[in-house]
């Protein structure tokens, strides 16, 4: 019996317009252990140390370049899975978008569907910590919908969830390091990153790659 720990994290926003995010990206890093966490916490220690002021820990879109330099060098020393769902906004149907936590749910069901027959087996148990949601009025909803989500993907894989700030847990700022760069390189044709965690990249799903309708 293996424990899975599975950590996601999302990037884009929930606006279904031009001026909006071209893509809905949520991205998974599965973990045999939180060795990798527990080394990034000692990196921000050790940065704070030196002067850097890291109090909400890492995020890779707010964290200067020699930030991030550190960071997806400590990523390289570890062995971990990534898997992304990626959404083209343009290509999702009105219905699928009317409300925001109905979106989110239907991106975490399509992405856990397909992960978790790849990473799990028999007597295994699940440890899924999604990032917490920035909907105000809903945030308060993320772990149930979590739960109801995993649930129906899991099938009989025991598992327990939970939504927490990526501040108060390390793994989920490798997650959100992971997802910074695959959508960059999807939102901004910007690989530079990418190219760092490739090796670990186990899946990187367009959901409408066959699609041509657009709805805006």
């Amino acid at each position: 019996m293996a424990l899975r720990y599975i950590f996601v994290d999302e990037a884009g926003n929930f606006d279904f317009s031009p001026s909006g995010s071209q893509y809905f990206t949520l991205t998974s890093v599965v973990l045999d252990d939180c060795l990798v966490g527990q080394e990034l916490a000692q990196l921000r220690r050790d940065l704070v140390r030196r002067g850097t002021d890291l109090r909400e820990g890492f995020h890779a879109a707010e964290d200067r370049q020699t930030i991030r330099d550190e960071v997806f060098r400590l990523l390289a020393k570890h062995d971990f899975r990534v898997d992304a769902t990626i959404f083209e906004k343009t290509k999702t149907a009105p219905h699928f978008r009317s409300d925001d936590l109905a979106f989110y749910k239907t991106v975490w069901f399509y992405h856990m569907r397909h992960l978790l027959a790849l990473v799990s087996g028999a007597g295994d148990e699940l440890f899924i910590i999604g990032a917490t949601l920035s909907l105000k009025r809903k945030q308060r909803f993320a772990n149930e919908a979590i739960a109801e989500v995993v649930g129906t993907a899991a099938g009989s894989i025991p598992f327990q969830t939970a939504a927490w700030t990526a501040a108060s847990e390390p793994c989920l700022q490798v997650a959100d390091y992971c997802c910074w760069a695959i959508q960059r390189k999807w939102e901004r044709t910007d690989p530079r990153s990418h190219v760092l965690i490739a090796d670990k990249i186990a899946s990187e799903f367009d959901i409408f790659r066959w699609g041509t309708k657009t709805y805006y």
